[in-house]
């Protein structure tokens, strides 16, 4: 019987740990270079990527933020990643059940009465160390802290050293639409 499984795990172990096949050099330089080669639009040529961006820099000027909701509050700000010395037993899994990710911050239980699971908020340094983490970004809150812990949003890191370097500050978190 033992035999049997150590010839099917023989077997089928190769095909599983196989790398999928990729296109060959050939064809990837040649996908690059359509894509970046300059096209005729009227009687001047434009780089297609070079246009694209360039739209892309337009739209993210024009459109701003999502307007405030009013719902903000000042509170003490710390950062976490996904250790099990900083995080229960499932380190990569939300409260919410999703995945930790860039974006996503913890609430203390007594602010999510007020910003629910899923609510998209900013965060605005106080404490005199802008970060350039917060410049522009949206954050939704999918996790949640100890239940000692209060009126605190921990900002998920990627990595411990991030999460040493964010410290701890003050913070003003603000709902948007």
């Amino acid at each position: 019987m033992l035999a049997a499984i150590i010839m099917l795990f023989a077997a089928v172990l190769p095909a599983a740990l196989a790398t999928p096949a990729l296109p060959s050099s050939a064809l990837a330089s040649q996908a690059v270079r359509s894509a970046l080669a300059p096209t005729v639009v009227g009687a001047k040529a434009s780089n297609t990527a070079a246009a694209a961006r360039a739209q892309g820099v337009n739209r993210a000027a024009t459109s701003a933020l999502p307007r405030s909701t009013g719902r903000s509050v000042v509170v003490h700000s710390t950062a976490y990643n996904s250790t099990p010395g900083q995080t229960d037993s499932s380190p990569y899994i939300t409260a919410t059940g999703t995945r930790v990710r860039s974006g996503v911050v913890a609430l203390s239980r007594d602010l999510l009465g007020r910003f629910p699971y899923g609510t998209r908020i900013t965060i605005e340094d106080l404490s005199g160390r802008y970060s350039n983490l917060l410049r522009g970004r949206v954050f939704v809150v999918e996790d949640t802290m100890h239940p000692r812990i209060g009126n605190t949003v921990d900002v998920w890191m990627g990595s411990l050293g991030e999460a040493m370097a964010w410290g701890a500050r003050t913070v003003r978190i603000t709902a948007l639409q």
